[in-house]
């Protein structure tokens, strides 16, 4: 019973701001049937799961990225609060952005993994500024999307094609990026006349301390991200950028749940991994690039 009522509760939310919608296969526009479906003009029909989300995927696809990452990256965000400077960052260039305050204002974070950073600027935009704001998280992972589901209501989970959204044009007020891969086509398409990008891009410094211990070789150990920025610069009209830069005290919980997030863990052994889980607590840095964009009218 309780299974069904999140998935009714998730769709009578989604019904409110079903006119985002445009099906992935046929682009025509959706609605919410019987509080169970969201179906097209021509029938095409995607269920809602238990969870309350909902997969608006047209292929399948297969990632790395595990349930253990996306619930370790959770615990990191909610629990260190290993990211909430960055979270106040957002919040605040939103705030900042945004012309009409009475109006709702809507966010999609495009490649969201468990939501935790939608959720908390969600929070965080609504009691500084705006009467509402809805939240929309898209993720390629349907573990990422089960979790979020699952730990964040009143938001719009999906799992969705970051080069197939499954939205109409020009319905958002803000895209967020954060250290996700990205579609800027899709972003320019889906983004509002007046509407921001906020893409964040790790700077050299960025969990320096974790990259040394983990590999010999100086090129992984060290990162830029010039490429990346040069892109932004290119598919945007370019407002600003600002490097965001911290460092955290970690204890052993934490440095465990950043070692079972971080895919840097991938391409090296095990006995540097567990060297590195063997410490009772480590500094850790977070030195980040913000960039905003606008749309290139």
């Amino acid at each position: 019973m309780l299974q069904e009522n999140k998935r009714i509760k998730s769709a009578k939310y989604v019904s409110n701001f079903e006119s985002l919608f445009a099906c992935p296969l046929c682009k025509t526009s959706m609605k919410v049937i019987d509080f169970k479906s969201l179906i097209c003009l021509n029938h095409h029909t995607f269920d809602f799961a238990k969870q309350g989300y909902m997969n608006l995927m047209t292929h399948s696809v297969n990632t790395k990225y595990s349930k253990g990452l996306f619930e370790a990256r959770r615990k990191l965000i909610t629990e260190s609060v290993f990211y909430k400077p960055l979270s106040h960052a957002i919040a605040k260039i939103i705030n900042e952005h945004q012309v009409n305050t009475e109006e709702i204002i809507s966010i999609l974070d495009a490649g969201c993994g468990e939501g935790s950073h939608l959720s908390n600027i969600c929070d965080i935009v609504r009691s500084d500024s705006v009467e509402s704001a809805v939240g929309v998280g898209i993720d390629i992972s349907k573990e990422g999307i089960m979790i979020a589901s699952k730990n964040y209501s009143n938001k719009i989970w999906a799992v969705a094609d970051l080069a197939n959204t499954p939205f109409k044009n020009k319905q958002f007020d803000v895209i967020l990026n954060i250290l996700s891969p990205s579609n800027y086509a899709e972003f320019n398409r889906l983004l509002k006349s007046d509407g921001i990008v906020i893409k964040i891009v790790p700077q050299s410094g960025y969990l320096k301390e974790l990259r040394e211990h983990l590999f010999y070789k100086p090129e992984k150990q060290n990162y830029s991200n010039s490429e990346k920025v040069m892109r932004f610069k290119e598919s945007f009209q370019f407002v600003e950028s600002s490097r965001l830069s911290y460092t955290m005290n970690l204890n052993k919980s934490s440095i465990e749940w950043l070692i079972q997030m971080t895919p840097l863990t991938w391409s090296t052994t095990e006995e540097r991994i567990r060297s590195f889980l063997n410490k009772n607590s480590a500094q850790i840095s977070v030195d980040l690039d913000i960039l905003i964009g606008k749309n290139i009218i």
